[in-house]
């Protein structure tokens, strides 16, 4: 990871480090790379769009400012999906997609992410570049005269393809579902109606009123435990429910059970390989997978590859080896025939497809699929980055986790990783007893936080 950019882009408390100072100079610098690659010496065309939060405003404005004194044009989408900042990038042949998003973190977070002219994650390289214009030596452009960018329009209509083009995934297979999702006050507030209220559905939507200080709290995709009360409460077939920026979906079944992104992708994947459109009949996911999927793929003759965490590494391996499914656990999935990200509303529209055309009740799609004991931990570490990769590569905790390793054997795995967006060390530990995946967590926590104290800075 470089100074600025992590596995999702900048992030960042908001004047605590994300300011209107770096998003300003973001946008000179990221201007400039672009224009290095602009056909013919034009203005370099760059699509913004944001989500909820309160200071989305404040960061975007600096970024345009940014963007449009090194000369680059912009067009503004407001508040939309990460995805569809993805997809409308391509679409209209802009140069470059920009997102302010902290996706599923706080509202007092935000973030800066970049796609290139194709939809895609701008590369470790491109990123690179940028940062060294952003702490460099030399002057950013600053242009003059006619040179100097403009804010121009048509962004709603190139939203209203995007929605037209996930209602166009459904292939009309959506049928008469009772059904609730929950919008995480986020960005899928702006969509989430125009898409779903084209099928023919008994639609309640939730959490869709923002405030710029309520997104992700207490409700969205991280804090689900709410949507499946309601959704049993109110008699419904299923819930859905998104995270701030939309890039990510999970469900809950008429019991107002989970169904994660591996119950998701299993369920579609399947339904893809009886079609013949699962391509190389594999699926990938990440070591945060649960082994229960795993022996469902291996069940049903579907290959299962595992990236890095992060779904940026998911899409790596999909392109490298030409696969079309891809995600995790935590509701990112990338249908690659249809999108060049992780997009929560088309998942959720393929899942519907798929419930619908089957005739079952989610519950029964989803018990299909096995799933161990899984206990997943965060960890607070005072001290930031530094902080973090100290107790990483302290031998002791590597004692430690080798020695858990070797007693749970094959009946189970851990990972313990450092977020690469929060301050915070990962603990997962999976096994077939849920008091072993218990204990295990349990002393890895404590002795990570026993080292956080020794590690302050």
């Amino acid at each position: 990871m470089g100074k600025y950019f992590g596995t999702d882009g900048i992030r960042g408390i908001v004047n605590k480090g994300l300011n209107a100072a770096l998003a300003l100079r973001v946008g000179q610098a990221a201007a400039m790379v672009l224009a290095e690659s602009a056909a013919g010496g034009k203005k370099p065309l760059v699509v913004i769009g944001k989500d909820t939060r309160i200071s989305c405003d404040m960061l975007e404005a600096a970024i345009t400012a940014g963007l449009c004194t090194a000369g680059a044009d912009v067009m503004p989408l407001g508040i939309v999906p990460t995805p569809a900042v993805a997809f409308v990038t391509a679409d209209c042949g802009a140069d470059a997609g920009l997102v302010i998003s902290a996706s599923h973190n706080p509202y007092e977070h935000n973030g800066i992410k970049l796609f290139n002219a194709q939809g895609f994650k701008l590369s470790d390289e491109l990123e690179a570049r940028i940062e060294a214009l952003i702490d460099g030596e030399k002057p950013l452009a600053a242009r003059t005269n006619g040179d100097i960018g403009r804010v121009v329009p048509r962004g709603d209509e190139y939203v209203d393809r995007y929605v037209e083009h996930i209602v166009a995934v459904s292939e009309g297979r959506v049928g008469r579902l009772r059904l609730m999702i929950d919008c995480s006050n986020g960005a899928a507030s702006r969509t989430v109606d125009e898409i779903f209220g084209r099928f023919p559905l008994d639609l309640e939507i939730i959490r869709d009123h923002p405030d710029g200080c309520n997104i992700n709290a207490g409700c969205g995709s991280t804090h689900i435990e709410g949507l499946g009360r309601m959704v049993v409460a109110g008699g419904f077939e299923l819930g859905l429910a998104f995270d701030g920026d939309a890039d990510r979906c999970l469900a809950v079944d008429e019991n107002g059970k989970l169904v994660d992104g591996d119950k998701i992708m299993a369920i579609c994947g399947k339904a893809m390989a009886a079609e013949g459109k699962l391509s190389k009949n594999a699926v990938v996911a990440t070591v945060m997978s649960n082994l229960g999927f795993h022996e469902y793929c291996a069940q049903n003759g579907i290959g299962l590859h595992c990236a890095a965490v992060g779904d940026r590494n998911v899409l790596e391996m999909m392109l490298e080896n030409g696969f079309n499914l891809g995600g995790e656990q935590s509701g990112h999935m990338i249908f690659l025939d249809h999108a060049t990200t992780g997009d929560g509303q088309l998942a959720a529209v393929r899942l519907l497809g798929v419930l619908s055309a089957s005739g079952q009740k989610l519950s029964a799609l989803a018990a299909e699929i096995p799933a161990f004991p899984q206990v997943l931990l965060n960890i607070p570490i005072e001290g930031g980055d530094p902080a973090k990769e100290r107790i990483m590569s302290d031998t002791r905790l590597q004692a430690l986790i080798e020695a858990e390793e070797t007693a749970i054997g094959s009946a189970g795995r851990i990972l313990v990783r450092s977020s690469g967006t929060e301050a915070l060390i990962r603990v997962m530990v999976e096994a077939r007893r849920q008091e072993a995946a218990d204990g295990i967590a349990g002393r890895l926590a404590g002795f990570i936080e026993e080292l956080s104290k020794k590690n302050k800075v």
